[in-house]
């Protein structure tokens, strides 16, 4: 039967929560639908929920309500393209994503240690998807169906589309484009490219066809290279004439190339005024189209109205930890023009704020009320930055032309709306909705812009924090919180003032501010780290967790970490590159936890800072180490006799988990008769000491 995929689909709806079944994740589910082939393949690394706050949840509603089917591939075998074939051959292409977290950040800490846990799979389980899951499963679908486009989008990709530094090998690697073998990486939010392909697809014009779209970016081959320099560097477009960035080989050898080509790249982010980038790869071309468009209120509001099941799919039989996180959440914008250098929601999400209007809040807010499991609270109203909803340059045709990375940084920008009034009206018709007990703001706000509306701080206290609200001043020395595009932490202090008076007046002591903080970022060394030790015991702040510093591909902060330079002033960057150093760090953070002492007394003594050592008001340590310090060293050193301390991404560390596909691949072939010599040569060979 042929089918108009121009036209939306009629969806039945279920009383008030106007649901639609989720994708088939098996051929019987696509058979049960009446379905002999689909159009489109999702493969991806998380668990399939279909709720607005994961991406392919997003993806598949928008897809299917331009007319494709769309099957879902979650968390495959990928040791065999045998799962990539059990719907049969898609139409139109195959979308590959790791999931809704690069996955190299989904399994390792910042010291490099396998996670114990994975937010996004059942029953929190890891090894459900590879390492670097773009590049295995694009290469699966490649076998499964030669010949069939292959587009990779999601954080993973997006963030690894031109060349980069990789933290878990410590090396500059290609684009992602290249060592995928994709046809095409969409960049950023993908809803508008994702349906943009398939119309045109579906119309039959093939992948090179695809090349102009926004939000895109494509490789090309030694010659179509050395034409499409010859004339796009010379001519108009569609697009602003293109940048040359620093080839992949100069910015692996020369710092000062990747430090410029960081550069580069973040001053060609905005979307109105941002020209294609070129990255050359030997003879080869990568190039990066412009960032899509930011969305209306209109197309937001469509998006987030679709008929989410808000569940995860009805084949799982455990939780999933992500999801019982957010199930009652609602998110109200996306976006963030903070511009903090460690973060990549504003590379990924863009700077410019996107929000839905009150009318679309409050029809998710009663599909909630509707639902018989809920209970009446609202987990979370928010998105990035909860308290940036419906803020945007107030003059168009400046924002336009504005290539500053932050809005609120070192200033907040004279010419950006601030209004919180929009969103303390939200808040109000949300929380007086029937069947809602209360609405909670979970998601992080940013303190200096709320100093700017005591009213939006006083309704907060009164009506909106669950006991604790989220705050990240994230450092309190001046030069770190510079490179961070962070306020001073002054800032903070007058919020925290600001925020108990609130709560006083509310009649709710015992609400408190949960205050974050950044261990071994850029520019952070023992003295800082030592007086941010020092101002959290003078506040009374003992943090129950340590954000330890990840040099995530794209980052600004990463280009800091790798280079030692900052990237807009070529200036050196004090950077802790060692683990040793980065434990050090994140110790001092918790220099109140006994198990910390003989860390805590190193840095101090390595800093020349022995007078915090002893019994005085400002000292962060007893002179004797206490019987738990001692305690944890024994355990520690228990613990490296059993096993490795370091983990190294190029050789996974054994029995991760019971989970068949964490095996290793059977081309590896262990079983091999000079295997087994080797394996007992080596219990035959005593160590050696060095």
């Amino acid at each position: 039967m042929t089918r108009h995929h121009n036209q939306r689909i009629a969806l039945k709806l279920w009383h008030e929560r106007h649901a639609a079944p989720p994708a088939p994740m098996t051929a019987e589910e696509m058979r049960q639908r009446g379905w002999d082939s689909v159009d489109v393949v999702f493969v991806t690394g998380d668990a399939y929920v279909d709720h607005p706050s994961f991406a392919m949840a997003v993806l598949h509603r928008v897809l299917e309500a331009a007319g494709f089917r769309v099957a879902m591939l979650s968390q495959p075998d990928w040791r065999s393209a045998q799962a990539w074939r059990q719907f049969g051959k898609p139409r139109l292409f195959v979308a590959v994503s790791a999931g809704n977290m690069d996955s190299l950040i989904n399994h390792y800490t910042a010291n490099k240690k396998v996670r114990n846990d994975d937010a996004y799979s059942p029953g929190g389980r890891i090894g459900l998807r590879p390492d670097r899951a773009t590049l295995v499963y694009c290469q699966r679908a490649r076998e499964a169906f030669p010949g069939v486009p292959v587009i990779a989008g999601g954080v993973e990709a997006s963030l690894r589309r031109l060349a980069h530094y990789d933290y878990w090998s410590d090396t500059v690697r290609r684009s992602i484009l290249l060592d995928s073998k994709a046809d095409l990486v969409v960049f950023g939010m993908g809803e508008g490219p994702i349906v943009e392909i398939a119309r045109r697809l579906a119309l039959g014009q093939s992948v090179r066809d695809l090349r102009d779209l926004r939000g895109v970016a494509y490789a090309l081959g030694a010659r179509e290279t050395a034409d499409f320099l010859r004339n796009r560097l010379n001519s108009g477009g569609i697009f602003p004439p293109p940048v040359l960035l620093p080839s992949y080989e100069e910015v692996k050898a020369d710092r000062f190339a990747f430090a410029e080509a960081t550069r580069l790249i973040h001053l060609h982010t905005n979307p109105y005024n941002a020209s294609p980038l070129i990255q050359l790869h030997d003879q080869q071309a990568v190039v990066c189209n412009p960032p899509s468009l930011p969305l209306s209120k209109e197309e937001m509001d469509r998006i987030y109205d679709l008929p989410y099941t808000r569940r995860p799919h009805p084949s799982y039989r455990e939780p999933i930890p992500a999801y019982e996180m957010i199930k009652d959440s609602i998110t109200i914008m996306r976006g963030c023009f903070g511009g903090c250098t460690f973060c990549s929601i504003t590379a990924h999400q863009g700077r410019i704020i996107q929000s839905r209007s009150h009318e679309s809040v409050l029809r998710e807010v009663r599909k909630l009320a509707a639902d018989p499991d809920f209970k009446g609270i609202v987990s979370d109203v928010g998105g990035p930055t909860a308290n940036m909803y419906q803020m945007r340059c107030t003059r168009p045709e400046v924002e336009a032309k504005c290539r500053r990375l932050s809005c609120v940084h070192p200033t907040i920008c004279r010419l950006l709306g601030t209004d919180h009034g929009p969103l303390i009206e939200l808040l109000q018709r949300a929380r007086n909705e029937p069947g809602i007990r209360r609405i909670l703001v979970s998601s992080g706000i940013r303190m200096d812009l709320a100093q700017l509306s005591p009213e939006y701080v006083r309704e907060l206290a009164a009506h909106h924090v669950g006991g604790r609200l989220k705050v990240a001043p994230e450092h309190t020395d001046s030069t770190v919180l510079n490179l961070m595009k962070k306020p001073a932490i002054g800032n903070f202090d007058r919020f925290a003032r600001m925020f108990r008076k609130a709560t006083k007046k509310a009649g709710k002591p015992q609400q408190y501010l949960v205050p974050y903080f950044i261990a071994s970022h850029p520019g952070s060394d023992l003295q800082a780290m030592i007086d941010l030790a020092l101002y959290l015991k003078r506040q009374g702040y003992r943090p129950d967790q340590v954000q330890d510093f990840i040099p995530a591909p794209f980052d600004l902060a990463t280009c800091m970490y790798y280079t030692g330079l900052d990237p807009w002033t070529k200036k050196p960057v004090s950077v802790a590159r060692n683990l040793r150093d980065r434990k050090l760090q994140r110790a001092l953070m918790q220099f109140f936890k006994p198990q910390n002492w003989f860390e805590v007394r190193e840095a101090l003594l390595k800093a020349g800072r022995a007078d915090l050592i002893g019994d005085g008001c400002d000292c962060l340590i007893p002179s004797k180490p206490p019987r738990e310090a001692l305690e944890a060293r024994r355990r520690q050193a228990n613990q490296l006799i059993e096993s490795d301390h370091y983990h190294a991404v190029d050789k996974p560390a054994e029995k991760r988990t019971a989970d068949p596909r964490s095996r290793a691949a059977p081309g590896y072939r262990p079983g091999r008769s000079h295997a087994r010599r080797r394996q007992r040569s080596r219990s035959s060979t005593p160590p050696t000491s060095k």
